[in-house]
């Protein structure tokens, strides 16, 4: 089939999937649109896949130690979700900028974007690794951490901090492969750090040969060890790119113009996800004050969460290539058209998503707890089962935003998120934490009840139209 028909059969959709494996250059603003949201997001999708089996390794071979590494594994994920803000929010904003930048035929003007994104990505990192790496106790502490877990477990919170460099650049240059409609490499990216690290959890954690057991040290170092070689393979492929855009070394100079214009595009799209991840962050502490039990289940119950979510952010950031690409053509109603697709797609995958934990939630839960841990078990089938129930209206939350990040409407996500998480989730979740019996699953039930507010208002605004006269 040709890129231009729409496909009617399976081996039809066999040749998308194959095409947007090998990374195949289309033009995205002139293809047919069903198959522009399919070749865009399998990549896409199996690229975020990727990125959350991190946790899920992580989480598998370290429930083996016991509760208290399993807690402090959740409560710095849960922390460092900032340093994935900050990623994610220069990968938006670079995203915008070089998708709109093709979309123009701009070439030079996105690959220089996109490096400039990396000179800022370098400095954020070294600016949080610092701090975090010398107030690792610290922050455990602040997060509700019992002292003995924090004793024994701090040196993966350290390591953690020392390698976030590596977090912030594998979202960041990925988002430049998405904004130049190149996914296929950032998932490949991904496939790479995810091999290292699924084989070199179990070698650091537990030992083998010659290589010296490091226990939950070794979780850390295998994670950024993993992610560190995928970030190699990201800047080979930069600087010997074959594909539309071509990265020189003279683009490293900084140009503070261009920097400028970055930052003002990501510091929104940084802070709607730290506004989010702050949001998490209280709820992990709420959730900790009921034992380390309480907070290991919730902890692995949130990695499950994230795995099958992150698919759907995927095929959510198709939507952010397609949208910059065809307002950097002028062509708007192809931009808001594709927005209507990706979203019924989304929540219908998010709906099958929600079926699966409402009546597989133990057995997944069981895969990674030991069944002799009840009380962590209960806690993490009751957070899936909870959370799950808003899955069809985050589908089409997570396909908005997205719409609105790749248009450079960074801003209007970050006051819907602002009032979604900040002055309702948090508030309502200490409400039922503090003044009723509900116990831990009050904690959990403002999850749902947020996110799906927060998706029933981005609807409304995104309607009312004024993300298409966003200039970048």
């Amino acid at each position: 089939m040709t890129a231009s028909a729409t496909p009617s059969s399976f081996r039809d959709y066999w040749k998308l999937i194959i095409s947007s494996l090998n990374g195949e250059e289309h033009d995205y603003t002139a293809i047919n649109l069903k198959v522009a949201v399919i070749l865009l997001a399998i990549p896409m999708m199996l690229e975020l896949c990727l990125e959350s089996v991190f946790a899920l390794v992580d989480i598998y071979f370290v429930n083996k130690l016991g509760v208290h590494a399993v807690s402090v594994v959740g409560l710095t994920e849960s922390v460092i979700t900032i340093v994935y803000s900050i990623g994610i929010g220069l990968s938006s904003a670079a995203t915008a900028i070089v998708s709109r930048r093709v979309g123009e035929k701009q070439l030079d003007k996105a690959a220089a974007a996109g490096v400039q994104a990396i000179i800022i990505g370098v400095v954020v990192s070294i600016v949080l690794g610092i701090p975090g790496l010398i107030f690792s106790e610290t922050v455990l502490t602040w997060m509700g951490a019992e002292p003995e877990a924090i004793k024994s477990c701090s040196s993966y919170t350290k390591w953690i901090f020392a390698g976030n460099c590596t977090v912030i650049l594998l979202f960041l240059i990925n988002g430049i492969f998405r904004g130049a409609g190149n996914p296929a490499i950032a998932m490949k990216s991904l496939w790479i750090g995810n091999l290292f690290n699924i084989i070199l959890d179990p070698l650091f954690i537990f030992g083998f040969a010659f290589i010296p057991a490091m226990g939950i040290k070794g979780a850390a170092i295998a994670t950024v060890t993993g992610r560190s070689i995928g970030v190699l393979y990201q800047i080979y492929h930069l600087m010997n790119s074959s594909g539309k855009l071509k990265y020189y070394r003279e683009q490293l100079i900084p140009d503070f113009d261009a920097i400028k214009k970055i930052l003002e595009v990501a510091w929104p799209a940084a802070f709607q996800f730290i506004i989010a991840s702050a949001s998490w962050i209280f709820l992990a502490s709420m959730v900790a004050k009921y034992g380390s039990s309480a907070s290991a289940g919730y902890q692995t119950a949130i990695r499950l969460v994230v795995f099958f979510i992150l698919p759907a952010w995927g095929l959510s950031n198709a939507v952010a290539t397609l949208v910059g690409q065809n307002l950097g053509a002028g062509m708007v109603e192809r931009a808001e058209k594709s927005v209507s697709l990706t979203a019924k797609i989304n929540i219908s995958f998010m709906a099958g998503v929600s079926v699966l934990f409402l009546f597989m939630a133990k057995d997944l839960v069981l895969f990674f707890i030991p069944e002799n841990e009840i009380a962590q078990i209960e806690v993490a089938v009751l957070s899936l089962r909870i959370i799950s129930a808003g899955y069809i209206f985050y589908g089409a939350g997570m396909v908005v935003t997205q719409a609105f990040n790749g248009a450079g409407d960074t801003k209007t996500p970050t006051w819907i998120h602002f009032a979604g998480f900040w002055l309702f989730q948090i508030p309502f979740a200490y409400i039922l934490h503090h003044y009723t019996q509900i116990g831990v699953g009050g904690v959990i039930v403002a999850i749902p009840v947020a996110e799906t507010l927060m998706a029933i208002t981005s609807v409304i605004v995104f309607r009312r139209g004024k993300w298409k006269t966003v200039q970048v």
